[in-house]
């Protein structure tokens, strides 16, 4: 028997541990949402979460000041599964289990209430935004024209936010994985995901300059009502065209040029809008080839959407 097997069957030899395996089969918890649900102390519990990280079952993921734990690597935590559903088959109904689960409801609650009441304090804001511009209904109804074509395969969502393009894609992609700097906006988004059954989108705490990914493993990659933050808009679009696998494609979705400063001054936009020039010369340096931009006009803002494709191994731009 090999060292890996050994460590992973002596992970799961106590009944908590066996439990926190099949909560992290439902959703991502932090440390903090697992003591609640096993009804025992942080301490305990981040003890038998070494553990479980240590054998490779579970792995952290740190945002902000909270810890977050999810299933180890696939390859590693599929087999392990697939055998214990297999045992368990065998046996009776664990009266563990469903009190569990009867507790998971709780803290899916709990993110919901807290995913309402941010919504509730902001409304205003992104109301008073959205009134500028051509409605959100019409936005997204481009965004699927445009990425309708093709298959979506593995999709990256930069600046996910509450996950709205998650929402939109999340069901017909590969894979799934949104990243966003903010703790709170990814709390916000787990919420909604579970609500729209997308609980195992994988949501990561990142910077857009610097993403946790790998370079080739994306398909599609999204920067909705993002590239207005950035203070190198350059510099974040070659970063998200680094992730595209030969012919994956890149969607910039954010204003046309304007001269709203409050936008500057009350809501932390660091560039008011962009020309099609400045995209298009960004995706070239970035190795993306352009597609005709689409234009959304209504009200003082215009939305556009500019499209990047990777080109094929072989051809050039």
């Amino acid at each position: 028997m090999t060292q890996m097997a050994l460590n992973i069957f002596a992970a799961l030899a106590d009944p908590t541990r066996l439990r926190i395996l099949a909560l992290l089969r439902e959703m991502e918890l932090s440390v903090g949402e697992l003591a609640q649900v096993l009804g025992q102390s942080q301490p305990r519990v981040s003890r038998h979460i070494k553990i479980l990280v240590d054998a490779g079952i579970a792995q952290r993921r740190r945002e902000g000041s909270w810890m977050f734990l999810g299933l180890g690597e696939a390859g590693l935590v599929t087999p392990l599964l697939a055998a214990i559903d297999a045992w368990d088959a065998q046996g009776g109904e664990d009266h563990w289990a469903i009190a569990d689960a009867a507790r998971l409801v709780a803290v899916r609650a709990d993110r919901a209430r807290a995913a309402e009441e941010y919504f509730n304090a902001h409304a205003a804001e992104w109301d008073a935004i959205r009134s500028l511009h051509v409605a959100e209904v019409e936005v997204e109804a481009a965004i699927r024209a445009v990425l309708g074509a093709d298959g979506i395969g593995r999709l990256v969502d930069i600046g996910t936010g509450t996950g709205r393009m998650i929402e939109l894609f999340g069901a017909g992609a590969e894979s799934v994985i949104g990243v966003d700097r903010s703790p709170e906006m990814l709390r916000l988004a787990r919420a909604k995901l579970a609500l729209a059954g997308l609980q195992h989108a994988d949501l990561r705490q990142g910077d857009m300059y610097a993403l946790p990914l790998a370079s080739g493993s994306a398909d599609t990659v999204i920067i909705h009502q993002v590239l207005h933050y950035a203070q190198q808009p350059d510099a974040a679009i070659a970063e998200a065209a680094r992730l595209l696998a030969p012919g994956g494609r890149l969607l910039v979705v954010d204003f046309g040029p304007h001269e709203m400063e409050d936008l500057r001054s009350r809501h932390a936009h660091a560039r008011l809008g962009f020309a099609d020039e400045q995209i298009e010369g960004w995706f070239a340096a970035a190795g993306l080839r352009s597609e005709p931009p689409r234009q959304l006009a209504g009200g003082e803002l215009t939305v556009k959407l500019w499209l990047g494709r990777k080109p094929e191994k072989g051809t050039e731009l």
